[in-house]
């Protein structure tokens, strides 16, 4: 039998783990800075209780985050046998209701009860339509697929930032009709409608894709090791994409690759060409 969860029950490595995750999400989509990002992960992975994850992620907008966190509010006060009493007969009243409306709109018999000619049992010769989007994006052809869906979605690669987790990515494009606003847009299979934020001083456009996807993949997969890691460790990892801040090359981007897991958190950032230009260490 399931126990209500409180702010005062004792968190367990998956509530951990998930929180993580919806600070990572934060992250990719701006709500938080890199040094937030990580005082907040670090204190995730050593809270005590749910209310001390819950107090990590309370400022934050999580309707993008891969995960659910739970909700500590207080339960019912109806008693168990009340609460499923009173389920039972809204759920009762609800399917009649809807067998009533279902026939009153497409019924074509004389009882809603009734299903003999239902036109939707009759074949339509429409054959099926398999999609094949790609999904394990740290992989060569994830991240080169990725790229794909994003020249067919806009007819370019370009953007501010994209942030690519191994199974979704965010993407932070320009909006052309109001220079100020910056359009946010979230991939999982394909790319679903923009949300915004204001711009900021340090957003500048870089063609996202002109790096060697090829080498970076390996410096991916080979991370944990660089940073000190045991891969068993680690239970989030994924790659920022942006401009570079190079003075002598300001359209160039940067990649930084970042792993993280109960036992801390670190980066590696590259060049294009995979070059390493810093390892932050857990």
């Amino acid at each position: 039998m399931t126990t209500r969860q409180t702010a005062r029950t004792r968190a367990k490595d998956a509530d951990r783990d998930d929180t993580c995750k919806v600070l990572d999400s934060a992250l990719a989509d701006g709500q938080l800075s890199g040094m937030e990002h990580a005082q907040r992960v670090k204190a995730a992975t050593t809270a005590a209780t749910l209310g001390d994850l819950q107090a990590l992620t309370d400022d934050l907008q999580t309707g993008n985050a891969p995960v659910k966190l739970p909700n500590l509010r207080p339960a019912s006060r109806l008693s168990g046998n009340q609460g499923w009493g009173l389920r039972a007969a809204v759920a009762g009243v609800l399917v009649v209701l809807g067998i009533g409306i279902g026939w009153g709109l497409y019924g074509n018999t004389s009882s809603p009860l009734s299903f003999t000619s239902d036109p939707g049992a009759k074949s339509d010769g429409i054959e099926p339509v398999v999609l094949t989007p790609p999904r394990q994006l740290h992989s060569l052809g994830g991240l080169n697929g990725l790229f794909e869906q994003m020249r067919q979605r806009f007819g370019d690669t370009v953007g501010y930032r994209m942030v690519v987790y191994p199974d979704y990515a965010s993407l932070d494009r320009p909006d052309p009709a109001e220079p100020r606003r910056v359009l946010n847009y979230t991939y999982r299979g394909g790319w679903d409608d923009s949300s915004s934020s204001a711009r900021t001083s340090e957003d500048q456009v870089v063609d996202l894709a002109k790096f060697d996807v090829e080498k970076i993949v390996g410096v991916l997969r080979g991370a944990p090791e660089t940073l000190g890691m045991q891969p068993g460790d680690v239970k989030n990892t994924y790659l920022i994409i942006g401009p570079s801040g190079d003075a002598e090359d300001p359209e160039s981007v940067e990649i930084s690759v970042y792993a993280s897991g109960d036992y801390g958190s670190g980066y590696i950032e590259l060049a294009p060409d995979a070059r390493v230009k810093r390892i932050s260490y857990p």
